[in-house]
């Protein structure tokens, strides 16, 4: 086995545990491969909105273990709470050993101030009337996902590339490449008058690195992306910023083995 980067900093968001469209598999090998002083877990971790007892893998269930045991041997994990598990904001500010739970979060990054939360503070559509509407959207978006999820497996047993649905209907919206935009600039003005040096959020699951600059100063705008379409992670290490993109030719077949023979184990001790 390969041994674990050690990276200062990890930003995960947007994994929607206990849905179909949650890559469990591939962000239990990326946490497996990385020994991080901090994990930020920015919001939208499990997903509350879609959380059914009939619905959650063993996969799944089994990257919260592996987080908790990070958090056991030594790693700071700090939970920002986001829309889809604001149910858990109840609990803000909780610490348990390393484990914290909070709503927004900033940090000293050798000596930048660096401003780290959800971003669904600035979406409407999660609020009154309009977060019905985007739970229903939210239904949509995960059947869109499952549906997508077949066709990928009809293709790459053709031979061919696969295809993500929801990402080019995304791209191809004008309204959503607006909303995407205004968030974007509306958190880097907001961390440019407080005088930050970072912003870092999630919620609109596009993974992003860039310098925005007003008539008042500059911020780098990061987001983290998400364990649906993107699966990302931005990582922190000797001052620098850099999104990490999960590839599965990075991990071995050896380690596929292996992961499929613990979850093969976990899977007949629950249904024991």
């Amino acid at each position: 086995m390969k041994q674990k980067r050690k990276i200062s900093l990890v930003v995960l968001s947007d994994v929607h545990l206990g849905t179909y469209g949650c890559h469990a598999k591939e962000l239990l090998q990326y946490l497996k491969s990385i020994n991080p002083q901090t994990l930020v877990l920015n919001g939208d971790i499990i997903d509350m909105w879609s959380f059914s007892k009939r619905y959650f893998p063993v996969a799944h269930m089994e990257v919260l273990r592996y987080i908790i045991k990070m958090s056991n041997q030594g790693t700071r994990v700090i939970y920002i709470t986001g829309n889809h598990d604001e149910a858990l904001r109840k609990y803000s500010d909780f610490i348990l050993g390393n484990l914290e739970l909070v709503d927004k979060l900033i940090l000293d990054l050798d000596g930048k101030k660096t401003w780290i939360f959800h971003g669904d503070v600035f979406d409407s559509s999660t609020k009154g009337y309009a977060k019905f509407l985007a739970k229903l959207g939210g239904k949509g978006y995960d059947l869109l996902i499952l549906i997508n999820s077949i066709v990928n497996w009809i293709l790459v047993s053709l031979g061919r590339e696969k295809r993500s649905f929801s990402k080019t209907i995304k791209n191809s919206v004008k309204k959503a490449v607006a909303f995407v935009s205004n968030f974007e600039t509306t958190a880097a003005e907001i961390a440019i008058e407080k005088k930050y040096s970072y912003v870092v959020c999630g919620h609109i699951h596009m993974p992003q690195k860039k310098m925005v600059k007003t008539n008042l100063g500059k911020v780098m705008y990061l987001n983290s992306g998400d364990w649906v379409e993107n699966l990302t992670a931005l990582e922190y290490k000797k001052e620098k910023w850099k999104i990490y993109y999960y590839k599965k030719s990075d991990f071995s077949s050896e380690e596929n083995r292996e992961d499929k023979i613990v979850n093969d184990i976990v899977a007949k001790i629950l249904q024991d």
